[in-house]
């Protein structure tokens, strides 16, 4: 269920995170190897200052998918998904008004104040979701996973690299490791 302005995350760090991002008008910003890099890179950095453990994620065109068990100590979801979005939205930016300006009108939104500003990032929190039993959690890494299968970007799961799939099957392959040990069985 995606929040608007009259729902409020639940945050309890004492259950898994199922969490979905969507690009600005779900236009396929990351499509590009080198902004799906940039998003890996924010995962990775925003999980060493946080200390969630990751369970599982995949990158698709226009959005992608994280499973995590935040510190109980840490910060909110939302703290987590700045660190993450922030970095990739002013990189992203920086690439495209560098490289291809005529690009630009693709993140323009127009505000209802009448100003325009640039997103990379649909507005608002995205999609979250508490999971609490290992059934539900099971359920959301095979999701996760099967997901560029369903959009034909790949025919197994393994073959997609911007995913926790292969880790699954090889600690050594993935582009992000993942922190199994804790999750239930």
């Amino acid at each position: 269920m995606p929040f608007g302005p009259h729902r409020k995350r639940s945050e309890d760090n004492n259950h898994a995170r199922f969490l979905t991002c969507s690009c600005f008008r779900r236009r396929p910003f990351l499509n590009k190897d080198r902004t799906r890099r940039w998003l890996v890179e924010a995962i990775d950095r925003a999980r060493t200052r946080h200390g969630f453990d990751l369970w599982a994620w995949v990158i698709m065109p226009e959005h992608f998918h994280l499973l995590l068990f935040p510190n109980s100590t840490g910060p909110a979801i939302g703290e987590i998904l700045s660190t993450i979005k922030q970095s990739v939205a002013k990189r992203s930016l920086h690439w495209v008004t560098e490289h291809r300006p005529e690009s630009l009108h693709l993140f323009a939104d127009q505000r209802p104040d009448g100003r325009t500003i640039r997103r990379f990032w649909q507005r608002g929190g995205g999609y979250d979701r508490n999971l609490w039993t290992p059934k539900h959690i099971w359920e959301k890494i095979d999701y996760i996973h099967m997901n560029p299968v369903k959009r034909g970007l790949c025919t197994k799961p393994t073959e997609w690299e911007w995913s926790s799939a292969i880790t699954y099957t090889n600690q050594h392959l993935g582009l992000l490791s993942i922190n199994d040990k804790h999750i239930p069985r």
